[in-house]
């Protein structure tokens, strides 16, 4: 779900990755030599994907996004922080999100599957040969799918906010949030700015009626017949104080992700890893090594 929705609302700006190129000089997508956070698309599955890409390590890390998320405005001290020297991080925007538009963004019924191919197809056009997932809300389903349909391509995986099912509690909680100009004027500015107001609300209410289209599939199923599939170590982070992803969601993923570990913050809320980064990365760091 939204990076802004939840706990203290966390911006960063374009400006912000300007002002922390530091002395390098300007690279291509391809240099990974130096620390500065490089932005760039590339043509993948018919549409041009934004990402955003930074460090020299040779672990490949993927950030994969919540509902409406992009690197931008979903992961500034993931690119910022994570080791350089151990990871070469790409922070991507899905299709229709953050700077990978056009197209607008719609919602199948298999837009997890189209986001799950277009993340790994993006990492082999920038020609990685495997990478680990980090994977926000939505993108934590993203990633869950990426590692069950690409297991000899994804090492490793951490997932924090994400579900494999929707239930009746989880349709309230959506329809609490369906109406952006009921969200507060701090919460709304940064997605409004990135956005305008017209997308951002179109995209929010068309968001709320994709995702509870699992509702009415048997068991409310996202992805629970994949998580059998899954393969690469996981890594499940829950915030014990998430108002969105109750933690029944987080102990389902624990019981059916094949050797997975569950670590719970008991002050954690949804956004965790913004709210408590500096614990956050290390957790990851630790995790991925």
């Amino acid at each position: 779900m939204c990076a802004l929705f939840l706990g203290a609302p966390v911006q960063w700006s374009w400006s912000f990755w300007d002002s922390h190129r530091g002395g390098c000089p300007a690279q291509s997508p391809q240099d990974d030599t130096c620390s500065s956070v490089t932005s760039a698309k590339a043509a993948v599955n018919g549409v041009h994907l934004h990402y955003l890409r930074t460090g020299g390590g040779e672990h490949a890390v993927l950030l994969l996004p919540g509902m409406l998320g992009s690197g931008e405005t979903d992961f500034g001290p993931q690119i910022e922080n994570l080791n350089k020297k151990l990871f070469t991080v790409v922070a991507w925007d899905p299709r229709g999100y953050g700077h990978s538009r056009p197209p607008d963004r719609d919602f199948p019924v298999d837009f997890f599957e189209r986001d799950a191919k277009d993340a790994i197809d993006l990492m082999k056009t920038l020609k990685f040969k495997k990478v680990s997932l980090l994977g926000w809300s939505d993108g934590g389903i993203t990633a869950l799918i990426a590692a069950a349909r690409y297991p000899s391509y994804v090492s490793k995986m951490v997932i924090w906010g994400a579900n494999a099912y929707v239930t009746e509690q989880d349709t309230e909680i959506y329809q609490g949030i369906r109406d952006v100009s009921k969200w507060s004027e701090k919460t709304r500015k940064p997605l409004e700015a990135l956005y305008g107001f017209d997308y951002f609300a179109r995209t929010c209410e068309k968001w709320v009626d994709g995702i509870e289209q699992f509702k009415h599939l048997p068991d409310g199923s996202i992805c629970r017949d994949l998580l059998p599939l899954v393969q690469c170590p996981t890594l499940i982070v829950h915030g014990e104080k998430d108002p969105l992803v109750p933690r029944f969601h987080a102990d389902f993923l624990h019981r059916h992700v094949r050797g997975s570990r569950l670590h719970l913050m008991p002050e954690g809320k949804h956004n965790l890893h913004l709210r408590f980064a500096d614990e956050f990365n290390k957790l990851a760091e630790g995790f991925l090594q």
